[in-house]
């Protein structure tokens, strides 16, 4: 029988150590050229720049002869005419007949105190005034008696039947009695000042506005006390109301005094509330106060309004740009020209010169500009754009010249 094992060996291909070696050696080449393939392609995926996100704008041209700013400050809306009506006088609350918004009339009553006390002192006042005049009356009836009795006593006395001394007497009662009279009147005048004071008290009881105006506080209720000056601590109030004259309303406002010299009387100027932002409201500069602030190193110009309006309201915010004055050009000198305004938020400086990033497609050019006076919250631009240009706004300090961008919304 046939040897199967043998038979089998005899089929067995023998492997050359050499050339597997070799194929083993290519399997890793090629292995490692795949890892650092792969190794590549992803440090460029990621090393790869990434367009940043911008907000962009566009470069606006202001028609020519328009005014210019040369001056921004912040501010409030004041009341020229404002009062904190109180009592003359200490005493308790019985009505208030004032709220919040009403409108005031000079003269009418804002609120009552209690006046009782008053009208029963004026009460004895007068009394004691009319007891006074009572005793006047009767001194002078006590005068005309001794006057008639000074005249009998003159008679007798030249006919002899009574001596000097009692005519001297009877002078004497007359002259007693006529300053008795002076002073019970001068008690009399007394008497009617003291009446005319508690009179005074007794007006004082009712507390009336002092202009015509709007309530902008009430301050006390019925039942509490009010007096002129604090006493009584929390307990006591000092005011029944604030009235505030609306059409007093004017704006005020901090400049640094290094550029207080662009600040000139009746200079036009532009306003815009906090509140109400896209209202630009024309105001001019009513005077500079003749005072400078050492603390915040400012200067307080007092604005009006040209017209006032109801959304005006005191203690408002308010952003003022002085304009410059436009003085008409002879009919010799060439026309103004059309300016360029850009947000002042686009342009940034580096070494005293100014520049913006324009955007080019989905890069930016680095611009070089030359800035002019302010408008609002933009700049006019002399050169370096075009109106119709879109610039970066608030660019991001990694910003540069030719990156990448991608706007927003």
């Amino acid at each position: 029988m046939p040897d199967l094992k043998n038979d089998l060996n005899a089929l067995r291909l023998e492997r050359d150590p050499a050339r597997t070696r070799r194929r083993s050696g290519v399997v890793w080449v090629v292995v490692v050229v795949l890892i650092l393939g792969g190794a590549a392609a992803s440090w460029a995926w990621f090393a790869r720049e990434r367009p940043i996100e911008v907000q962009t704008a566009a470069v606006e041209a202001r028609s020519a002869g328009a005014q210019t700013g040369v001056l921004n400050a912040s501010g409030y809306v004041t009341a020229r005419r404002r009062a904190t009506v109180s009592s003359k006088i200490t005493g308790k609350v019985v009505q208030v007949n004032i709220e919040e918004g009403m409108f005031v009339k000079q003269g009418q009553v804002l609120a009552r105190l209690d006046d009782s006390t008053h009208r029963a002192t004026l009460a004895l006042a007068k009394a004691q005034t009319e007891a006074a005049r009572q005793g006047v009356h009767e001194n002078e009836v006590k005068r005309d008696q001794a006057r008639i009795t000074l005249d009998r006593m003159n008679r007798l006395r030249k006919d002899g039947h009574v001596s000097q001394a009692e005519v001297d007497a009877a002078k004497t009662d007359l002259d007693s009695t006529d300053a008795r009279i002076l002073a019970l009147r001068q008690q009399v005048s007394v008497a009617e000042r003291q009446a005319e004071l508690e009179q005074t008290n007794l007006d004082n009881t009712v507390i009336r506005a002092p202009f015509d105006g709007v309530a902008i506080s009430k301050d006390a209720q019925p039942g509490e006390m009010v007096s002129p000056v604090s006493a009584g601590g929390g307990f006591t109030r000092t005011g029944i109301g604030t009235i505030v004259d609306m059409s007093s309303l004017e704006i005020e406002v901090d400049v640094n005094e290094a550029y207080i010299n662009r600040v000139t009387p009746r200079q036009p100027v532009v306003a815009v509330l906090d509140a109400y932002p896209d209202w630009q409201i024309p105001g001019h500069v009513i005077t500079t106060v003749p005072a400078a602030d050492r603390q915040k190193a400012t200067v307080l110009v007092r604005i009006g309004f040209e017209k006032l309006d109801p959304r005006l309201l005191p203690d408002m915010g308010v952003k003022v740009t002085f304009l410059r004055d436009m003085v008409a050009p002879a009919s010799d000198a060439p026309a103004a020209q059309p300016a360029t305004l850009a947000p002042k938020t686009a342009i940034r400086s580096e070494e005293g010169r100014s520049f913006l990033f324009v955007v080019r497609g989905d890069t930016v050019e680095r611009r070089a500009v030359q800035v002019a006076g302010t408008d609002g919250e933009r700049l006019e631009i002399r050169a370096g754009v075009t109106p119709g240009e879109r610039v970066v706004v608030t660019p991001p300090p990694e910003l540069q010249d030719g990156s990448k961008v991608k706007v927003k919304g």
